[in-house]
């Protein structure tokens, strides 16, 4: 199976400035992303598309490809999409939305991902045991997923006690996506939901359409996500380790 990689990259962060440059042990947090995704070896291609040149500055070291995207980009499928539409990705039939905040992700993550997708979802991505003490974490995106494997509800408001119901366990979501090429165009194309901006999660957008997201559920603990300024200093504190935790991840 051909799958391309797609880091897509947005300077602008409501929560952490500039968090595609700001710096863990000596380098940019992109770079470390780009790194992870080239030693996962899921994908033959790794695409870093930037809305900024200097992020792409930060990776012309790595043997990935640099895009520089439009700015208009109201989130990272649209980017990716924008990257799908150029001539030499034309016959690009499956995709992996790697994000920039997840420098950690495991391995089995982007597999169960893919994964997913192969077995006839349109969308997938991947999920870990929720820790109790996140149940009412607005930081911490959560997913209620069926018995089948089916996505029914993402969420940061609500509390994960408030999103179980028929039998649905609310699990830690992980920021990877894999999709079809047709599912990206198909996405970007909706309308967007009231939910997308409450929650500021732009899965919702594809859920309200009826496109089916499924999870593949991983059996470890979160990778740390850098999100806020916090969770940057924990990655830069002696807690979080780089090279420990690509080795745990991997």
């Amino acid at each position: 199976m051909h799958v391309l990689t797609v880091i897509p990259v947005r300077i602008g962060s409501r929560r952490l400035r500039e968090k595609p440059l700001r710096s863990i042990h000596g380098q940019p947090l992109v770079s470390i992303v780009a790194q992870r995704a080239v030693s996962l070896g899921v994908s033959p291609k790794i695409v870093v598309a930037a809305d900024d040149a200097r992020v792409l500055d930060a990776v012309a070291h790595l043997p990935v490809e640099r895009i520089l995207t439009g700015p208009y980009h109201k989130s990272g499928t649209e980017r990716i999409a924008e990257v799908l539409r150029r001539p030499e990705y034309v016959n690009t039939q499956r995709v992996l939305n790697f994000q920039v905040d997840q420098p950690f992700l495991p391995t089995e993550a982007a597999e169960g991902a893919l994964r997913m997708v192969e077995s006839g979802f349109a969308i997938g991505t991947a999920a870990v045991p929720l820790d109790p003490v996140h149940q009412c974490d607005r930081n911490i995106v959560k997913v209620a997923v069926s018995k089948a494997a089916w996505a029914e509800r993402f969420a940061r408001t609500v509390s994960a006690t408030e999103m179980a119901s028929g039998g649905d366990e609310v699990l830690h979501h992980l920021g990877v996506y894999a999709y079809t090429r047709a599912a990206v165009l198909q996405w970007v194309g909706l309308p967007a939901c009231v939910e997308e901006h409450t929650e500021r999660l732009e899965q919702l957008r594809p859920m309200a359409n009826g496109m089916s997201i499924g999870v593949a559920i991983l059996d470890c603990v979160a990778p740390l996500a850098i999100d806020t300024e916090s969770d940057l200093q924990r990655a830069r504190s002696n807690q979080v380790n780089i090279r420990d935790q690509s080795r745990k991840s991997a």
